[in-house]
């Protein structure tokens, strides 16, 4: 019998001069876990004059999660950061009570032909730390947990913990995000090291379940974590995420995060007024979309 509950294919979304495949939030599944929004972006073949520029915009009661296959990204933050991620590592930025930023097209790529590909994520924070102090990390790839199965399959634990390891990067919850690569055909049984609720994304191949075959740009949300065994196809590439759920309803208003409606509106009212910090070496902000001026 078929462990799937949900499955959601990537839908097309605008976010200003870049598409990209959004996954999460769902209709019928608003979060995954703590995991409140996904995107897939890319595989986006830019040239010369084309770049990713994603100017400075305000983020509240969220961690954002940033992991490229592809490409590099310039972000920059209104607590000083200027870090450049590259594929594998990882940028993890808490919003907390406030952050404002940005995320560019490095500069010595603007003006060459380049590829962007990667994955956006965002984790709801745990209600007592929605209002922490905003802070950034980076991790670089050489540092997180790799090691491979009997079968040839490779393992990075990019973010939480699972599978007795424990990723560097500094999650508020218990979550895991898991990236599981194979050039062969294996069966995949890791329902032992999973908890709370799972989702399972297909970058690249396929995955059997139960006699099912699903391709790419799929996402299966698992009835029981517990019970999560497939067949994973010949290069594949999939990525598994999710965690201990969090007690309380998370709303989401554009780029904000919250357990509280009313602290939605005082995070738009205060990016409308120019009350979030500013970004240093940027110019301009990201004005609230008209769509919820009035919600």
């Amino acid at each position: 019998m078929s462990n799937i509950g949900i499955i959601i294919e990537e839908r097309a979304a605008d976010i200003g001069n870049f598409m990209v495949g959004r996954l999460l939030p769902f209709r019928q599944k608003r979060m995954v876990g703590p995991f409140t929004f996904i995107d897939h972006m890319g595989p986006a073949a830019l040239n010369e004059y084309e770049n990713l520029d994603v100017g400075p915009h305000p983020h509240i009661g969220l961690s954002t999660l940033t992991y490229l296959f592809e490409g590099a990204i310039m972000h920059r933050d209104s607590l000083g950061t200027e870090m450049e991620i590259k594929p594998g590592a990882v940028n993890w930025m808490t919003s907390g009570k406030g952050v404002t930023h940005s995320e560019r097209t490095p500069e010595y790529l603007r003006h060459t032909d380049k590829v962007l590909h990667g994955l956006q994520i965002w984790v709801a924070l745990p209600k007592e730390l929605e209002e922490c102090e905003p802070s950034f990390e980076h991790t670089n790839a050489e540092d997180l947990p790799h090691w491979e199965d009997e079968n040839g399959v490779s393992y990075t634990l990019i973010a939480g913990e699972a599978f007795g390891k424990k990723s560097p990067v500094s999650v508020y919850s218990k979550l895991y995000f898991i990236e599981i690569k194979s050039k062969n055909k294996a069966k995949i049984s890791i329902g032992n090291d999973l908890y709370g609720e799972s989702g399972l994304y297909i970058l690249d191949g396929t995955i059997t379940d139960s006699g099912t075959t699903f391709e790419s740009k799929h996402l299966l949300v698992a009835k029981d974590a517990k019970l999560c065994e497939f067949e994973i196809g010949e290069n594949s590439k999939i990525y598994i995420f999710g965690g201990e759920p969090l007690p309380e309803e998370r709303y989401i208003l554009w780029n904000f995060v919250s357990s509280s409606k009313e602290r939605l509106e005082q995070a738009k009212q205060d990016w409308i007024n120019n009350r979030f910090p500013e970004v240093p070496n940027e110019t301009g902000n990201i004005p609230l979309p008209e769509f919820y001026l009035n919600k």
